[in-house]
């Protein structure tokens, strides 16, 4: 029963080798420092511009928000949420519906170097974030009797959240978001539905979208 969330697209990286002697990269990098290493618009813009694809590029800040308002719903922590992060450079993560992210922006991305370093994110005996080895259809497949929504301005408007989620407890909803942003989902992510779904005639951000869906299916399922 629980919903399923699926972070794509999202732009963490480390910075890539080809940019790193760029003066924009250089005057705020540091290999004993996590933070500087990973990859950020708001300082690395100028070296970024050549990039491919660098408009869904370098916005670690929206991942941040969109875990901040996943992992601290009513519904994770009643334990009906599963969230999952992808990247840019489709590397795919499960985070522990326990785990704490960091408030502070720039601790934040401290953990997300980190992460794309090490490779999981472990206390004691605790995994908090670890890897998924496959690809998306590799997760998705994970999944029995499932129904796939990708949220799109594009999509198809639902605004009453019965026509989104119906009461079956033997369903899984599988909730795909682009973590980027601005351009649309690659080829590779609107082949995984049919399913294109808008939830508001505005254009809403990645977080604002995680928080519409999710307080969709504590109404639903009447979570509070």
């Amino acid at each position: 029963m629980p919903l399923i969330i699926i972070l794509v697209e999202c732009g963490i990286e480390l910075i890539p080798k080809q940019i790193r002697k760029h003066s924009a990269i250089q005057k705020n990098m540091s290999p004993q420092i996590y933070a500087t290493q990973l990859l950020d618009n708001a300082l690395h813009h100028s070296a970024m511009i050549n990039l491919q694809n660098s408009e869904k590029r370098g916005r670690p800040d929206i991942t941040h928000l969109c875990l901040l308002n996943a992992l601290g719903s009513s519904l994770n922590k009643s334990g009906n949420l599963k969230i999952y992060l992808h990247t840019i450079n489709n590397k795919i993560f499960e985070f522990n519906p326990k785990i704490r992210i960091a408030r502070n922006f720039y601790r934040f991305k401290g953990l997300m170097a980190k992460l794309l370093i090490d490779g999981s994110i472990e206390t004691g005996s605790s995994k908090l974030i670890v890897p998924f080895n496959g690809g998306l259809k590799e997760l998705i497949n994970k999944f029995k009797n499932k129904e796939i929504y990708l949220f799109s301005i594009n999509g198809k408007l639902i605004n009453n959240f019965k026509d989104l989620y119906r009461e079956d407890l033997t369903k899984n909803y599988i909730a795909i978001i682009g973590g980027f942003q601005k351009s649309n989902f690659s080829r590779e992510i609107i082949s995984l539905s049919e399913n294109l779904i808008s939830i508001s005639q505005y254009p809403l951000d990645a977080w604002g979208v995680v928080n519409k869906i999710i307080t969709y299916y504590e109404l639903n399922y009447n979570i509070l």
